[in-house]
């Protein structure tokens, strides 16, 4: 959203607040889940899982928001930006479970996960790829940056890419998430190539 959501108009105050809300409601659940002791036999498991499911999920629909509002569906456009800041959220709590509960806090034992273990080396280097895509989310940065901005944040798409090597490393016999997920990034990702590819023919012409 381009402006603070203070100077919208009551009905898009309200939305905006719809869709942070429900962007939360994982993470509300979560919490419950840690507090109730109600994340079954094995909560750090359960805690990993949610944390990475939502975090892919909400991949999916910021890469979604564009080719949808061409479609003449630009409300999720609109909250794009929220939700990539929440995807960001859920993933950097998806590597916080792992450093406390499969590290804790030991350096050393990273660096021989990240060596020995490619799905926590390609799950990891999409963290560091979001990161910088989410300091620079502000208004500010994007004036300054120009068109830098833009160059920079098309490395949601290489986050994509590892985000569904992460769930296909992980999946062992049991692939589906991991096509499900493939085939939706996947798509995504060829709408974005076919738009690039037509653009620069029609510059071309």
């Amino acid at each position: 959203m381009g402006v603070s959501v203070y100077r919208l108009p009551w009905s898009a105050q309200l939305w905006w607040a719809v869709v942070f809300s429900l962007a939360l409601a994982p993470f509300v659940y979560i919490v419950y889940g840690v507090l109730g002791n109600a994340l079954g036999p094995d909560p750090a498991e359960a805690l990993m899982h949610q944390t990475g499911e939502w975090a892919i999920r909400l991949l999916v629909l910021v890469l979604a928001a564009r080719p949808l509002a061409q479609r003449g569906w630009p409300a999720l456009f609109r909250y794009r930006r929220m939700l990539g800041l929440f995807m960001f959220f859920y993933t950097t709590l998806h590597l916080l479970v792992f450093a406390q509960v499969y590290v804790g806090w030991n350096v050393s034992i990273l660096l021989e996960e990240l060596l020995e273990r490619p799905y926590v080396m390609v799950g990891f280097a999409g963290w560091v790829l979001l990161t910088p895509l989410a300091l620079t989310s502000t208004n500010g940065m994007r004036r300054r940056l120009r068109q830098r901005w833009r160059q920079l944040h098309q490395l949601v798409y290489a986050v994509a890419v590892l985000g569904v090597l992460h769930v296909l490393w992980l999946s062992r016999s049991d692939i589906g998430d991991a096509v499900l997920y493939g085939v939706l990034l996947g798509a995504l990702l060829c709408w974005r190539i076919w738009q690039a590819w037509r653009r620069r023919f029609a510059r071309a012409r």
